[in-house]
């Protein structure tokens, strides 16, 4: 059996990880490493949303809702990132593409 990575510093399973076409062009012309946004997701830090939403957020992780994060890569650049409720997928768009 191969070893498996260490998932004890993730708050939720991520399912597939689901790219929009929009991130896919950012990350191919170099603008953009989603993993550390990914990794911010993951751990519970929502980035720039607002309270109520931080506190929905958290509440879903008891009750199984979907997750939202949203984060300002820079001045031109932000990006969403939404876990679905079942965990089956988690999806990074463009905040353009929302």
């Amino acid at each position: 059996m191969a070893p498996q990575p260490p998932t004890s510093n993730l708050l939720f399973a991520i399912g597939a990880l689901i790219f929009s076409p929009g991130i896919d062009r950012v990350m191919r012309e170099g603008r953009l490493d989603p993993l550390p946004y990914l990794q911010r997701h993951t751990r519970g830090d929502w980035g720039d949303i607002t309270d109520p939403q931080w506190q929905a957020n958290n509440a879903a992780l008891q009750s199984g809702d979907r997750l939202e994060s949203s984060y300002a890569v820079h001045r031109e650049l932000s990006i969403c990132i939404f876990t679905e409720a079942d965990r089956s997928a988690t999806h990074i768009v463009l905040a353009s593409e929302r």
